[in-house]
């Protein structure tokens, strides 16, 4: 995937880039039997409380039903074009079984038009295709994994994402995750085979402040810019130090670093090793 850049015709311009959309159908309108309208909360709960900040505005969006589970087994299906999704970094394929029925996945790097795709036990180690964890070869590179079953994909779906098939013993595989960890998952899973397209999402840059609005996002002022009243990092002559051990969050609470995982987790004993094992 290629990156765009503009003449500076203006200073934001100067520094934004935004993607080629290289093998992306732009005019494309999307299927409507697979939207769903998806409301927006602006960071509110159920009492209209703000509980996350910096939330609203942002451009009207449908939601896209993707197929995580991959769960039409032992039926081919021919990749019709691949989308942009905003609801995600990755882009989406539609890809139309033989039977007529239309459905969105993950769009792996090297899908394209034309492609079939093949979710099967048998099926072959190729991008796109779907197979259980227990007939993946090890040291595949994966993708879009199911934690439990059945459930349907849970990890590794955002774009440029990739794991690791590392070890297969009787029920149970370990799989290096993109952040280094690896973890135990039964080999019933089902997982897709390559990487998550779209790998060069993570080196555009916004360039203005308006994209980050499109995206539903407000502006964050900073805490040691306010007044002691407003922030625990508020007040002193000059750009001052927070005054703390480290920084903390409006309301006192550790902002940077703390761990918040529970020490007795349940699910420890599928962890490895941990992405910040020294």
């Amino acid at each position: 995937m290629a990156i765009k850049s503009f003449k500076p015709y203006t200073p934001s311009r100067r520094n934004m880039t935004v993607s080629a959309f290289d093998g992306v159908d732009k005019k494309a309108k999307p299927v409507r039997s697979l939207l769903e309208t998806v409301k927006k909360n602006s960071g509110r709960n159920s009492y209209g409380r703000i509980t996350v900040r910096h939330r609203g505005g942002g451009n009207k969006r449908k939601y896209r039903i993707i197929d995580f589970k991959r769960d039409k087994m032992e039926m081919p299906a021919t990749v019709q074009r691949l989308e942009y999704d905003p609801n995600r970094s990755a882009y989406i394929a539609l890809v139309k079984y033989e039977d007529g029925e239309l459905r969105y996945i993950l769009a792996p790097v090297g899908l394209k038009a034309g492609d079939v795709v093949l979710s099967s036990a048998a099926a072959d180690i190729k991008p796109g295709n779907c197979l259980p964890i227990a007939n993946i070869p090890v040291g595949t590179v994966i993708h879009n994994i199911e934690l439990h079953p059945g459930r349907g994909a849970q990890l590794v779906r955002a774009a440029g994402a990739a794991a690791q098939l590392m070890a297969k013993e009787g029920d149970l595989a370990q799989i290096r995750m993109p952040s280094g960890e690896v973890r135990i998952i039964r080999v019933a899973c089902m997982a897709v085979i390559g990487q998550v397209g779209n790998i060069d999402h993570e080196n555009v840059h916004l360039g203005k402040a308006g994209r980050k609005r499109h995206m539903g996002i407000r502006p964050t002022v900073r805490g040691s810019v306010m007044n002691p009243n407003d922030h625990p990092h508020g007040g002193g002559e000059g750009k001052s130090p927070v005054g703390r051990p480290g920084p903390v969050t409006p309301w006192g609470k550790p902002a940077m670093g703390l761990k918040t995982r529970k020490k007795k987790n349940p699910t420890n004993k599928f962890i490895v090793k941990r992405r910040n094992a020294k």
